[in-house]
């Protein structure tokens, strides 16, 4: 059984699962009784994949439930969902994955600056961010999520994710 934290103990188990159906497993959270899971794929999501994906993570945690501890032994909602089109960004790969494109940061408390900035998000790493030539470590920033251009239609008439470059 994989150390550490519940949600990585979850995570090592229901990632190779989730793969092997196609999926990316992009987060992982648990807030109290409720255990976040939002998967993603090529091409996007549908309701038919997340029904799919909630299925493996159900038969992962029923499984596992004992190895897990009390949370999947106990009463939790399950919510499978997608990223979404503004996605939270978290970890250094859901930044690195969005280098080029518009995102809105909160900072944390103490940061130097303003707690809010919106621009293009022109590097990430391991240690931190550049939006719009602010640098910022991965422990000042609070929140971070992608940005949606709801005012610029692409050619099939939905909105499209603000992007900088080709």
């Amino acid at each position: 059984m994989p150390q550490g934290s519940f949600t990585d103990r979850l995570g090592a188990l229901v990632e190779p699962v989730l793969a092997g159906a196609g999926f990316e497993l992009y987060d992982l959270e648990r807030a109290g009784q409720v255990l976040r899971v939002a998967v993603d794929r090529p091409g996007g999501i549908d309701l038919d994949a997340v029904g799919e994906a909630s299925r493996l993570v159900s038969s992962v945690l029923d499984a596992h439930d004992d190895a897990l501890g009390p949370l999947a032994a106990g009463r939790y909602v399950l919510e499978v969902t997608s990223p979404g089109v503004e996605r939270r960004l978290r970890t250094p790969d859901h930044f690195r994955r969005f280098v080029g494109t518009t995102v809105a940061v909160k900072t944390a408390p103490g940061a130097p600056g303003p707690r809010r900035l919106e621009g293009v998000l022109e590097a990430a790493d391991d240690d931190g961010i550049v939006v719009d030539g602010r640098h910022l470590s991965h422990a000042e920033v609070a929140r971070a999520r992608t940005t949606f251009d709801w005012s610029s239609p692409s050619p099939g008439g939905r909105p499209r994710q603000a992007q900088v470059g080709p």
